[in-house]
């Protein structure tokens, strides 16, 4: 594979094998020598025994290539400082990230203006995960319901700023845009 898209976008379900995806992505543009490291952008915070578990086992499969650099917030300031033309860029995840703007108060609006902006002037790639978290039941209360509608909407933005975008299912990618970023042997 070698060279990424300039912005990819990766959805699915928990579990769905979206940041093995991602991080393989990278990986196989960094054996190729198309860039000469990777950033994992991380958004979660380890404020349970789990979400520090979770964490950890994701550390613990990364190579040394990477560099991990934890922003919980600011990610399209964290995008503007870090990019580089020699370096790829995981954002792990979306979702995540779309919780803390919102547990901040702030405006999931103005925050993805601010994200797609930085991912515009991205001088490499980004490689951005998320949850498709709009497939299931009605949320019982309003919290989850504008959650819910916030993340599908914030899921649209950037799927149609990408370059590439798939569904990921089963640990395969079901390419949505930009087919030809995506593996052969996958589909």
């Amino acid at each position: 594979m070698g060279a990424l898209a300039p912005v990819t976008v990766l959805l699915g379900g928990a579990r769905s094998g979206k940041s093995r995806r991602a991080e393989a992505m990278i990986e196989a543009g960094l054996a190729a020598g198309a860039y000469r490291g990777g950033i994992y952008l991380a958004t979660a915070e380890g404020r349970d025994e789990e979400m520090r578990q979770r964490i950890d086992a994701h550390r613990a499969r990364r190579g040394a290539g990477w560099t991990t650099v934890e922003e919980p917030l600011a990610l399209a300031a964290a995008l503007d400082t870090h990019s580089a033309v020699d370096t790829a860029i995981l954002v792990d995840c979306l979702t995540l990230w779309l919780s803390n703007v919102m547990a901040a108060g702030r405006d999931p609006g103005q925050e993805t203006d601010g994200l797609l902006a930085a991912l515009a002037k991205a001088a490499g790639p980004v490689v951005l995960v998320g949850n498709e978290v709009g497939s299931g039941i009605v949320p019982m209360n309003k919290l989850a319901r504008d959650f819910r509608d916030a993340a599908g909407l914030l899921n649209q933005r950037v799927a149609g700023a990408a370059d590439a975008a798939a569904l990921i299912v089963a640990g395969l990618p079901l390419a949505l845009k930009g087919q030809h970023w995506f593996a052969e042997e996958d589909r």
